[in-house]
């Protein structure tokens, strides 16, 4: 194995690489293929033995899926480009200005976006710290919730490519942020101004990303930290168990993911007369296809549909100032002792 470095005098910068999950480079169906390639052949996405899920994938997943999800792409894509894309290189911009502000230029980290699958890859954010002569790095992955699928995966990431590298930075991570004080805060904020605006709901469906239900049974925290979370902003808002409720979505494939599902959950709220609902994806840092296009779009006519009268997504905290003040208040903890 050949070992790699960009050559540079010792430094004591510090850096902070800020991950998302990925996005294609274009809502067409070349580039829905590329991206799901990578993104379905992560052994922490699809737990199935390999040689089987080879066949499965390239034999009829990737000759199908691409088509439907690159017309799902082109529903919410906008004139810059991926919404998740656009919306995490701006919110790591406004979070280096925020550590300008505090630290100074020249003594805060250099913050830096990659993406799990697509691009700008992990690879290519960790050569450009390394490039800037960062010493000391760390990892927040925009993931409230820890799960194998998400977090872990982009720490396999990481190393893929630090096995490569001659001089290793000091290394630190946040593996995840579900109960932080500043997060449900920021959450019960964005709720509260949403309602300023539309309204009082009868019920509020917290909705997260689903997982496998053997995932769970493995030994995944994922649907605690996601009840923690769930909990903590419910309680925030002053709700009754009446008037909330968890759920999962974006399920795939034939086998049990956790429940209960988000839109069977709004179809039966939908017929059981429930007039007026709305939904949060606390799970999501940024807005992006399952909650823009799957959330405000599919789910919302299945709950009309189903009986509902009015609905509406409470969008993502995205580069919102409490959204800064959160990340800003995660870097501050975690980078303690370093200059």
């Amino acid at each position: 194995m050949k070992y790699h470095n960009h050559p540079h005098p010792s430094s004591g910068r510090s850096g902070i690489l800020l991950t998302n999950l990925g996005t294609p480079d274009a809502p067409t169906t070349a580039a829905v293929r590329r991206y799901l390639a990578e993104f379905l052949w992560d052994p922490r996405v699809v737990e199935v033995p390999r040689p089987l899920w080879w066949l499965l994938l390239h034999g009829i997943i990737l000759r199908t899926r691409p088509r439907r999800s690159a017309h799902a792409y082109r529903q919410v894509w906008q004139a810059q480009g991926s919404p998740l894309l656009t919306t995490t290189q701006r919110l790591g911009e406004r979070l280096q200005q925020r550590l300008n502000q505090q630290q100074g230029a020249a003594s805060a980290p250099l913050v830096v976006v990659a993406m799990r699958y697509g691009n700008p890859s992990i690879e290519e954010g960790l050569n450009r710290l390394d490039a800037a002569g960062v010493e000391r790095l760390l990892v927040l992955p925009l993931y409230p919730q820890y799960a194998a699928a998400t977090t872990a995966s982009t720490y396999d990431a990481l190393y893929q490519v630090l096995r490569r590298w001659r001089r290793l930075p000091e290394l630190r991570w946040i593996n995840h942020y579900a109960n932080e004080p500043h997060y449900i805060a920021a959450l019960a904020d964005s709720v509260l101004r949403h309602q300023q605006q539309h309204g009082q709901p009868e019920r509020l469906l917290i909705s997260f990303h689903g997982i496998p239900q053997r995932y769970a049974d493995g030994g995944d925290p994922y649907p605690r930290h996601c009840e923690e979370s769930a909990h903590a902003l419910a309680t925030a808002l002053g709700l009754t168990p009446q008037q909330w409720q968890l759920s999962y979505q974006s399920r795939f494939g034939r086998e049990e993911w956790l429940r209960p599902y988000t839109d069977e959950t709004l179809k039966s709220w939908g017929a059981e007369g429930v007039s007026h609902t709305q939904v949060i994806c606390p799970g999501f840092a940024v807005d992006c296809l399952e909650t823009l296009e799957e959330i405000g779009e599919e789910n919302r006519d299945s709950f009309l549909h189903s009986g509902g009268k009015t609905f509406s997504y409470i969008p993502a905290l995205n580069d919102h100032d409490s959204h800064l003040e959160l990340l800003t208040t995660l870097v501050n903890r975690h980078t303690q002792g370093w200059a």
